[in-house]
């Protein structure tokens, strides 16, 4: 795609990108997924308050994951390498995305709005935990592959059992 015209991009095309996304994701190649996000990309997982409502400023609310913009997921990745993060030391924890209800909601020049739903299944010391959700991002359509601008996880898990990665989500 070398347009700004949003009709440019197909839902197949959508689909398409957010599997890569997740197999990357699942192959541990962090430095190519990061490849997925605009250097302003903003990454937020709201957390749920005490009366089940979402959070809905990260900069006055509780957060579970925030970052305003890639940096925040490069030294994420970093930490992820560099076994300086209690969520992904030895041994590897094994991930497998499934990706599924995809919704176009909106197309503007040059981004398009989706949702969709996700689970992940999660591997590691010989237990099989699963996470669960629902995924709102802004794609950008100008370049020649999309990049994400702003990703919103809403995770759905009444209680995860240790600290969740971005890898799991």
């Amino acid at each position: 795609m070398t347009t700004a015209d949003t009709a440019a991009i197909t839902r197949e095309e959508i689909e398409a990108f957010l599997y890569h996304e997740s197999r990357l994701l699942d192959e541990r190649r962090f430095e190519e997924w990061l490849e997925c996000y605009r250097e302003d990309a903003e990454y937020w997982m709201p957390a749920w308050d005490d009366a089940g409502t979402l959070t809905e400023d990260p900069q006055s609310e509780i957060s579970l994951i925030y970052y305003p913009n890639r940096g925040g997921l490069e030294d994420r990745v970093f930490r992820i390498r560099t076994e300086r993060s209690s969520a992904t030391s030895i041994p590897e924890p094994r991930t497998g995305h499934n990706i599924t209800n995809l919704e176009v909601l909106e197309r503007r020049e040059g981004e398009v709005d989706v949702t969709f739903n996700w689970i992940t299944y999660y591997f590691r010391y010989n237990t099989t935990d699963h996470y669960f959700g629902t995924t709102k991002l802004t794609l950008d359509v100008t370049g020649e592959t999309p990049k994400i601008a702003k990703k919103k996880i809403i995770l759905k898990n009444d209680f995860i059992h240790h600290v969740i990665d971005v890898y799991q989500l």
